[in-house]
């Protein structure tokens, strides 16, 4: 494969007024602020993290001991990625003094080999990489690499990285496949992803090459077959729980399934990614694409959640999308937008584009609340709070957002991704530029070495329009790429004001190939229309029902808005639907109201003969699905709807 992508340098693209540039406006004023405050015990009501707390004690700045989950130092990681983002465009002297802080103190708790852990440097760490399984060590370091790269990105200084750097090179120095090192792999794939994104940054392939021998040798080494053992970070044995969910049950190559814990499985295909960027070994391609095409294809919800059981937070088998008692986590939804986008970069297309606006849009968004101070973990498509408030399986299920969680993972990545969304808008080749996603925002991109100005300006997903202005010094022929969402069926395209038909559209792009002039203009329409959609039938949860859909939006109906028993309505499809501007908590946002019906069966006793039972006409409200929750607590939620 000859096409070669290079992405965009988050700092490179601003964002705009409109539905991104406002949320990236709430991480820098609310969201982030928010988190620093939890992080650091400050925020009342809920559970206390103690991440900031767990580098003072190791720093030897305060008396006690770690508490907080085994990977709590991931939390203080992520929210550094997420700020670093921030600053880029929103300059903050009193929050680039905390990130400063936080990071005096993970030096300070850095031992002489370059080793940096809370919980095992309380341990003892004589004890690093005992655990190698549910330790999350190098999970850790992985994300505290991560923030490092895009701190020195967003300011320029080096203190957090070169800190980073001396942990990697002891990693270096303590795995690998010579005979006096280490032959492992950490349970929680991150640190392959984060070793080539220091490689990029530092120029020093040692790290690439490091991160090729964790993805060659997992799945290599033998284990214990009867489940894992019970270490620190999970004391359950079960079936759930063997070698499937640490995805090391056969090499990367051999894989063809989605499978194992979700957020592990997407971190890993993120980085079979990277490693196919660099090598070009066909061998990872073909498992890429065989796993795509599985996720795609027969394991992943229409709101782009995924992982359908809660025990091992995991993959179950095909077609097995239970709506109500699915995992869905946000971080599985953020960990398809990585793999998704780096599939992006190899491949022109248009579905991998798809899938990070399916995320973004609804499975990812829908883990934070409109304010920004409450979080889902766990992301259903149906919701009934008097069941799930008394089911052992649904125990994991939420029926409102809150302010944190003892494992919070979640909050910071969907900030850290709400902080890089810019990233995932644009890329270029040496003779193209692509648009993948469509969001306010401007950049300037080089081809062959000359600038070239864009500036989108649109308000998707409310709006089906966007234009597109040109700058540029002189004259260049060069393609300009512009994703036709699988959802649009009919489209227009203008160039200065007048239709272009001088295109082709090929894997999903609509291709312009011309020569390009300083202040041209490109005017896209995509078709917006409110669509039903269905299941295949082997997902026996949704036969019968359809989910409505509107551009990327997937909607959602609330006892809010319908009263409750949602299971007694039912969608007329030939219903006209009729669209309703609506601000909510501050924000723009478009409902669709429809008719339909409620049929209320009432038996003398629980069970009774069936009979002709009347059909009440209703008219129905639906909202976007990632807005659901913010109105009212506790309410009973639907995305799957009975069709008459």
């Amino acid at each position: 494969m000859n096409y070669h992508a290079k992405e965009m340098n988050p700092q490179k693209i601003g964002l705009l007024e409109g539905f991104w540039g406002n949320r990236n406006q709430l991480l820098s004023e609310v969201i982030i602020p928010y988190q620093w405050n939890t992080l650091n015990n400050r925020t009342e009501g809920v559970p206390l993290s103690h991440a900031v707390e767990n580098f003072q004690i190791a720093a030897k700045e305060m008396e006690g001991k770690p508490e907080g989950t085994i990977f709590q130092d991931s939390d203080v990681a992520k929210w550094i990625e997420a700020a670093a983002y921030s600053l880029m465009h929103h300059p903050n002297s009193d929050l680039e003094k905390n990130i400063d802080e936080l990071v005096r103190l993970i030096g300070k708790s850095q031992h002489s080999n370059g080793y940096v852990n809370t919980f095992f440097t309380a341990k003892g760490i004589e004890q690093r990489w005992s655990d190698l399984e549910m330790g999350h060590e190098m999970y850790c370091a992985g994300h505290l690499i991560e923030a490092s790269v895009a701190y020195y990105q967003a300011t320029g200084k080096r203190q957090l990285m070169d800190i980073m750097v001396l942990y990697a090179n002891l990693i270096a120095e303590e795995f690998g496949p010579e005979e006096q090192k280490l032959h492992s792999y950490d349970g929680h794939p991150e640190i392959e992803l984060a070793l080539y994104r220091l490689s990029e940054a530092t120029g020093n392939t040692r790290y690439m090459d490091l991160a090729d021998y964790f993805m060659n040798i997992r799945g290599s080494i033998k284990k214990d077959p009867t489940g894992v053992t019970d270490k620190e970070g999970m004391v359950q044995k079960s079936r759930w729980l063997k070698s499937d969910y640490f995805l090391d049950d056969k090499p990367i190559r051999e894989m063809t399934e989605v499978s194992g814990h979700a957020v592990r499985a997407m971190y890993l295909y993120a980085g079979v990614a990277d490693q196919y960027r660099r090598t070009g070994d066909q061998k990872l391609w073909k498992a890429l694409t065989n796993l795509w095409d599985n996720l795609e294809q027969k394991r992943i919800y229409i709101t782009g959640g995924i992982g359908s059981q809660s025990l091992g937070e995991r993959f179950t088998i095909d077609y097995d999308l239970p709506p109500d008692r699915g995992y869905t986590e946000t971080c599985a939804s953020i960990g398809v937008v990585f793999w998704a986008w780096r599939m992006s970069l190899i491949d022109p297309d248009s579905r991998y584009a798809d899938m990070v606006e399916k995320e973004i849009y609804n499975g990812a968004l829908s883990g934070i609340s409109l304010d920004g101070k409450a979080y889902f973990y766990v992301n259903p498509l149906e919701v009934n709070p008097r069941v799930a408030a008394f089911r052992q399986d649904m125990e994991h299920v939420l029926t409102h957002r809150v302010g944190w969680y003892d494992c919070a993972c979640c909050p910071t990545n969907i900030a850290r991704l709400m902080g890089s969304i810019g990233k995932y808008i644009y890329s270029s080749t040496d003779t193209s530029v692509c648009i993948h996603q469509y969001i306010s925002s401007e950049t300037e991109i080089y081809l062959e070495g000359e600038p070239i100005s864009l500036h989108q300006e649109t308000k998707y997903p409310w709006n089906e329009e966007i234009q597109i202005s040109l700058k540029m010094e002189h004259q260049k022929r060069f393609g300009l790429m512009l994703r036709k969402p699988v959802w649009c069926d009919e489209w227009t395209l203008e160039i200065n004001g007048i239709a272009c038909n001088s295109y082709r559209l090929e894997k999903g792009f609509i291709h312009v190939d011309r020569i390009w002039t300083d202040g041209d203009t490109v005017q896209l329409k995509l078709e917006m229309a409110v669509k039903l959609f269905q299941a295949d039938s082997r997902a026996q949860d949704y036969c019968g029902k359809a989910v409505l859909m509107r551009g990327p939006l997937v909607y959602c109906m609330e006892e809010f808005d319908n009263g409750p028993q949602l299971q007694e309505l039912l969608i007329d499809p030939e219903s006209n639907f009729e669209l309703e501007e609506e601000i909510v908590q501050s924000i723009p946002s478009v409902h669709i109201l429809l008719d339909g019906y409620r049929q209320t069966i009432r038996t003398n006793s629980l069970y009774g003969p069936m009979k002709k039972t009347e059909r009440t006409k209703v008219r129905l409200k639906a909202i976007p699905y990632f807005q659901w929750g913010n109105r009212a607590k506790d309410q009973e939620m639907r995305v799957w709807i009975r069709t008459i």
